[in-house]
C-alpha cells in the first residue's frame, strides 16, 4: 500500500533505460498500480518470444505487465500520474489525460535539443560536452512537453554511448522522483520549451554506422563512440591487393595531429600505427575482433597483423 503522501502509478516503459526509475519507484512510498510494455516479440538466433527489458523485471519482481500493442486500446486503472520511459509508442490524449495529475516522460537530452529516438548517440557524434535528463510532460508533438525539470552530466573524452545511456538512466531516477514529489505537494513549475531551439536525434541505421575515412578524424572518433554499441561502426583489415584479413567492430577512438609524411591515403594504416584520415589521423583505442571480446589496440596487435600499408574499409 502507498504511504499517504504517495501517488497510484501507472509506468508505461520497454527499453532498459527506465529500469532504474522503475527500480526506484517500486522502492519508494509510491503505489504502482499497473506496468504496461510492448508485447513479447521474436529475438536472438532461435527467434524465441523475448520479453522487453521493463516486461522481464516486472515478471521477475513478481508484479506482471500489461503486454499490448497499443496502450490506447486498453483499460488502464485509477492513478495519479502516469511516467513513459521509451516506450516506443504514441499515446492519445485520452490516456495522457487519464491519470489524476496527467503524464510525465524521460527523455535523454536536455531538451528542445536533441527531439527524437536518439539523443545519446547524437550527442556523442556531435561533439557535445554535455548530456542530461528532461523530465516533460507528455505532449501528442514529439518530446515537446512541458519541462518540468533537468539535469547535466559531462560526457567523457573516451566515453560511449553505452557508457552514457547507463550513467543517464541512473541520473533519470532523481529527476523522476522529485517531479512526483513536486506534482504531489503542487509545487511542480512547468516551462515551456522554445521550439526555435528544438533540434532533432533521428533513428539510427546501420547505415549510420558506415565509415568514411576520408572525413576528418575527430569526426570519425565522435562517430564510432556515439555508434557503439549499437549499430556499430564495422571495418575490415585488407592488404595491398585487397585481400581481406580480418574483421573488427571499433568501441573507442580519438584524433590526433597528422605526422610530416604525406604518402598515406584515408583508411591506410601509417607507419606509426594510426589511421589517415581526411583530416588528421585516428587512433584506435578498444577495438572488439568478430566473434571475440573487447580488447585494447596493443593487445589485439599483439596477436594479428598491424603494419603500415595495410587499410581499413567501411563494412556495412
Amino acid at each position: 500500500m502507498a504511504e499517504p503522501d504517495g501517488l497510484r502509478v501507472i509506468f508505461a516503459g520497454a527499453g532498459e533505460f527506465g529500469l532504474p526509475t522503475l527500480r526506484a519507484l517500486l522502492q519508494s512510498g509510491h503505489e504502482m498500480v499497473r506496468v504496461v510494455t510492448q508485447p513479447d516479440r521474436p529475438a536472438g538466433r532461435g527467434r524465441g518470444m523475448t520479453p522487453t527489458p521493463i516486461g522481464k523485471f516486472a515478471d521477475e519482481a513478481g508484479i506482471g505487465a500489461l503486454r499490448t500493442a497499443d496502450i490506447n486500446s486498453e483499460s488502464l486503472p485509477p492513478a495519479d500520474v502516469m511516467v513513459v520511459i521509451a516506450f516506443g509508442q504514441k499515446i492519445a490524449p485520452a490516456k495522457v489525460d487519464h491519470p489524476r495529475l496527467g503524464s510525465i516522460n524521460l527523455h535523454a537530452s536536455r531538451l528542445p535539443r536533441y527531439r527524437g529516438a536518439a539523443p545519446i548517440n547524437w550527442a556523442i557524434i556531435n561533439g557535445d560536452p554535455i548530456a542530461g535528463n528532461s523530465a516533460i510532460r507528455l505532449a501528442q508533438r514529439m518530446d515537446a512537453g512541458s519541462i518540468l525539470a533537468q539535469s547535466s552530466i559531462p560526457i567523457g573524452e573516451l566515453e560511449t554511448a553505452g557508457e552514457l545511456h547507463d550513467r543517464l538512466s541512473e541520473d533519470g531516477v532523481a529527476l523522476v522522483l522529485g517531479t512526483l514529489d513536486q506534482l504531489a505537494s503542487g509545487t511542480a513549475t512547468e516551462l515551456p520549451q522554445d521550439d526555435s531551439l528544438a533540434t532533432i536525434a533521428p533513428k539510427l541505421s546501420r547505415e549510420s554506422a558506415r565509415l568514411d575515412f576520408s572525413r576528418p578524424a575527430d569526426e570519425l572518433a565522435r562517430r564510432i563512440r556515439g555508434l557503439y554499441p549499437w549499430p556499430g561502426c564495422r571495418v575490415k583489415i585488407c592488404d595491398a591487393e585487397g585481400t581481406e584479413l580480418s574483421r573488427l567492430r571499433l568501441v573507442r577512438a580519438r584524433a590526433r595531429a597528422r605526422g610530416d609524411d604525406n604518402r598515406w591515403t584515408p583508411g591506410e594504416i601509417t607507419s606509426a600505427g594510426l589511421i589517415e584520415t581526411g583530416q588528421g589521423s585516428l587512433e584506435l583505442v578498444e577495438i572488439q575482433p568478430d566473434g571475440g571480446r573487447l580488447m585494447s589496440i596493443e593487445a589485439y596487435r599483439r596477436g594479428h597483423r598491424w603494419q603500415a600499408g595495410l587499410h581499413l574499409k567501411a563494412l556495412d
